[in-house]
């Protein structure tokens, strides 16, 4: 006869399986694990606003620049405000800004492929057929909450359908979707025709019934589901909506950023940041998977990203909210160094690469780690992608060693096997 164990007794045989054999102890579901929390600084970023630059940016070419070498195919790398720190000519809005920046120039990986490379980056995990792991943006939430009572405390804006979202954790932690920044929520608003008052019983009605479901239906998704209507209905009459709606910018500032999707989106998150969202990514609708003329590519792609980065980063400052909002540049991974005589471009490569922070109590002006003289391989201070996640969510104050499991049981950190670069830390 087989006995299948419940969640519970299928922890407790974890618990004790973990103490008997590996000498460490694993608390509830509700507590950390008893390993040393890390100390120092940290915890002064009150918001995340996360760049994906989707495809596999180029380091090369952007942010850690070899001068005078031919890998460079003729780019010239420039002087930045920052002191002796030069980033591609590419880049020379983002150049007067790179006082704020933290440059990690020794991000390496072993994920040469997109969807790998990019749920790793998001997740801290490797892609596995068995489990969907949350993005960094839900475990945010989940730790910390949300500052606006009435918002969503994770949003995604421009965002591919590969995202992680929630993974295993509930449904209503997952980002809530913005396809498009110009156009603000879509169906947000009451039906036409549609009263208050008829709103208020319809929304009530399915709450009843939704709760009696959830009573007999033991499932947190069910119970998530219930959660989201509520939240949903909340926004609906909600004075916050606004929010959502970037035409309440002056037009000297949404110059500034840009009219294409990026600078939009951009210009969304710094809206929400204001309004108390805990955690933005906006994904570049650029494609930097370079493998065919990489110069020319480049040459088409760089302007707006330079344009809105140097924005968000500038009006971060000038609205005193760089100090207490981290931003965050990601991507797959980096590109070779050496450029493809048949295609002109540049192919995959995660053995280094460049990804960058700035605000919230990150050295500024700064740069961590360096590639070899041809940037093929990191020379210095190796840097993982949970090791960077690490230290993101210590820089939220997020309790690292705080353990979530999954619906089987499986016991999980916000960061997984990743270390605090401690060393970012002003």
């Amino acid at each position: 006869m087989t006995h299948r164990l419940s969640d519970s007794s299928r922890r407790q045989f974890m618990e004790r399986f973990a103490c008997a054999y590996l000498g460490v102890r694993i608390a509830s579901s509700a507590g950390p694990l008893h390993a040393a929390t890390v100390s120092g600084p940290g915890g002064k970023a009150k918001s995340v606003i996360c760049l994906y630059m989707r495809g596999g940016i180029s380091h090369i070419d952007t942010f850690d620049p070899k001068p005078g070498r031919p890998e460079m195919a003729g780019v010239q790398a420039i002087k930045t405000s920052a002191d002796g720190v030069q980033i591609s000519e590419w880049f020379p809005r983002l150049a007067k800004q790179m006082h704020h920046v933290t440059l990690v120039r020794s991000m390496t990986s072993t994920l040469g492929i997109h969807e790998m490379g990019a749920y790793t980056a998001h997740t801290s995990h490797f892609m596995t057929p068995t489990i969907k792991h949350p993005g960094l943006g839900t475990w945010a939430v989940k730790l910390l909450g949300s500052q606006n009572k009435v918002l969503p405390g994770n949003v995604l804006i421009n965002g591919s359908p590969q995202h992680p979202g929630s993974g295993y954790m509930e449904s209503h932690l997952a980002p809530l979707p913005i396809v498009n920044p110009a156009a603000g929520l879509q169906n947000a608003a009451m039906g036409e025709g549609v009263t208050t008052g008829d709103f208020d019983r319809r929304t009530a009605l399915a709450q009843a019934m939704g709760r009696r479901f959830v009573n007999h239906t033991p499932h947190r998704d069910v119970g998530a589901y219930l959660k989201i209507q509520q939240e949903a209905a909340a926004l609906m009459k909600s004075e916050d909506l606004k929010v959502f709606d970037i035409t309440r910018e002056s037009e000297k500032t949404r110059d500034a950023y840009g009219g294409h999707l990026f600078g939009q989106g951009c210009l969304l998150a710094r809206r929400l940041v204001e309004s108390g969202v805990r955690f933005i990514e906006v994904e570049d609708d650029n494609n930097w998977d370079t493998h065919n003329d990489q110069v020319e590519s480049m040459q088409n792609m760089t302007p707006t990203a330079d344009q809105t980065m140097a924005a968000l980063l500038d009006d971060l400052h000038q609205r005193g909210l760089l100090q207490s909002t981290l931003v965050m540049m990601i991507s797959e991974f980096g590109r070779t160094p050496q450029i493809n005589e048949a295609t002109a471009g540049r192919g995959h490569h995660p053995g280094v690469f460049t990804w960058w922070l700035a605000g919230a109590g990150i050295k500024a002006g700064y740069v961590h780690g360096q590639s070899d003289e041809i940037a093929q391989r990191v020379a210095d201070k190796p840097v993982t992608m949970p090791d960077f996640n690490a230290t993101v969510a210590h820089a939220m104050g997020m309790d690292l060693a705080h353990v979530e499991h999954s619906p089987s049981g499986r016991p999980f950190t916000v960061a997984d096997k990743g270390k605090v670069v401690m060393e970012l830390f002003a």
